[in-house]
């Protein structure tokens, strides 16, 4: 085998040449009735990732790119093996690099194969060879589709994650600090919708870093094991490679392509061709998906505790900024509504693209297919949401003296488990809980305090003015357990560093 080694561009992503703003060479087009019909996708209807890094990321241009890189890798490591010449090599990844190619065109002629790589390999060829015509017939040597696409999903894919993954890195620091300066913050717990134990926020806090913790070490998992190339061939066996490497050892060369291939990118090498074993996608979704989730976790606390009545703490933001159409007074909470509403779509999404593990034969007929949309979707939802999940923790107000008013305003019922254990060692367990229900439902009914009812009770009074009872009893801020040690815990977990899976990745 040779070991002369073309030049190379990797790195570069191939974007020069290819319109990402809704126009094809430089012109607008237009689909037809309406004002801007047939425009591609702005993201109007997706305010959580429109005009994000992750929406630029995952673009069909950026998709278009990662397949050109693919082509143009797979030339060069055909190269370094010496089975194509390195000149056509070096041609072929320069017009990669600055391909003058009509998106439009090609989104619509993958019509008439089902995917999107058999179009673009005939008009990157035609590019090819308006520069070196004995080049363009080395392009995509050997190759097939999936092997083109696949590769370039795990490239945008890797690009994505790596936006995403800092972005809950920054999350994690402004959620630490606040967990810092709010570690014996008073406030009320609530479960099941209804006030239940005093808590503090700062241990709220440092449970919303934890799962933006644990969201990053799925996406680091992920990455290392799903930022492989694909490289099979029509069936999974590299044939079509082979086949212009005579006289080469089939196990050595599809290895030694293979390696080459993924180091072009940046990329690890697979052991097998993965066409139809789909875990390298399941585990991109599943990645994302736990993403959003954990943010979502974030937004729906803020949506509750932002409310009117509530109103413990307030999203940052400019003036105009969740401004209603029809009411003046509002300001409403948008950062968290984006990402509570990336949060909802995102579990539908994975569950496609989970569906779609079960791929029939050596190459799928509508699984592969079904994946590729579904996958750009958590991608964009997984990238807004982190975004958007950056200025709302850095910029997070907390009111803390309204957070410890609403621990009043169950006058005392909020502590009433607190006078329960006390009770019990006076009473007995029967007898304490009997005296704290009917306690209880008569401070709510007449709304008195509790331990003013609970001391015009005989069976509680003797116990209640034994000179040992704590003085603090009836305090919610005396009720608080182990929340600021499990918050100093909880801050002791590192943010981890980025894995070598995603910081070799070119491009990144």
């Amino acid at each position: 085998m040779s070991t002369d080694t073309p030049p190379t561009t990797a790195g570069t992503p191939a974007t020069a040449g290819i319109p990402l703003n809704g126009t094809a060479n430089g012109t607008a087009f237009d689909g037809g009735a309406g004002a801007g019909a047939g425009q591609l996708e702005v993201g109007l209807l997706a305010p959580v990732w429109t005009g994000t890094a992750g929406a630029a990321a995952t673009s069909d241009g950026a998709w278009l790119a990662a397949m050109l890189e693919a082509e143009a890798a797979l030339g060069r490591a055909q190269a370094r093996l010496g089975t194509i010449p390195s000149a056509a090599a070096a041609t072929i990844t320069a017009v990669a690099a600055r391909p003058e190619l009509d998106l439009v065109a090609l989104g619509r002629a993958c019509r008439e194969s089902a995917n999107p790589v058999v179009a673009l390999v005939a008009a990157f060829t035609a590019s090819v060879a308006a520069r070196d015509s004995e080049a363009a017939g080395y392009v995509h040597r050997g190759s097939t589709s999936q092997d083109v696409l696949d590769t370039a999903t795990v490239l945008v894919a890797g690009r994505t994650l790596a936006l995403i993954r800092a972005d809950l890195a920054e999350v994690a620091e402004s959620l630490a600090g606040l967990a810092e300066r709010h570690r014996t913050t008073l406030m009320a717990g609530r479960t099941l919708a209804l006030q239940a134990v005093p808590t503090t926020f700062g241990l709220k806090a440092a449970g919303w870093r934890h799962l933006v913790l644990d969201a990053i070490d799925r996406i680091d998992a992920a990455a290392e094991h799903a930022m492989v190339v694909q490289l099979g061939g029509a069936a999974g066996t590299l044939a079509g490679y082979l086949e212009y490497a005579p006289g080469e050892s089939a196990a050595a060369y599809s290895a030694a392509l293979t390696a080459a291939f993924a180091d072009e990118l940046g990329l690890a090498a697979p052991l097998l061709p993965w066409h139809v074993l789909r875990t390298p996608i399941a585990d991109l979704a599943t990645a994302a998906a736990v993403s959003c989730g954990a943010l979502g976790k974030i937004a729906v606390d803020v949506l509750a505790m932002t409310r009117t009545e509530v109103g413990e703490i307030r999203e940052p933001g400019p003036a105009g900024r969740g401004a209603s159409s029809a009411m003046p007074h509002k300001r409403n909470p948008v950062l968290a509504t984006a990402i509570r509403s990336a949060a909802l779509q995102a579990p539908q999404l994975a569950a496609t693209l989970l569906g779609c593990l079960p791929s029939e034969d050596e190459r799928s007929a509508g699984a592969w297919h079904a994946e590729w949309e579904p996958l750009r979707g958590l991608l964009r939802l997984a990238a807004g949401a982190a975004h958007q999940a950056v200025e709302l923790a850095a910029g997070l107000e907390v009111d803390a003296d309204r957070m410890h008013a609403n621990t009043a305003l169950t006058a005392g019922q909020i502590i009433s488990e607190k006078i329960a254990a006390y009770l019990t060692a006076h009473l007995g367990k029967a007898t304490a809980r009997q005296v704290l229900n009917e306690a209880s439902a008569a401070a709510a009914a007449t709304g008195r305090p509790l331990d003013q009812v609970l001391r015009e009770d005989d069976r509680a009074r003797p116990a209640l003015g034994d000179p040992a009872a704590p003085a603090d009893l009836f305090d919610p801020a005396a009720y608080i357990g182990a929340a600021p040690a499990l918050t100093d815990a909880a801050l002791k977990r590192p943010v981890p560093p980025a894995p070598p899976a995603l910081t070799r990745i070119h491009g990144v």
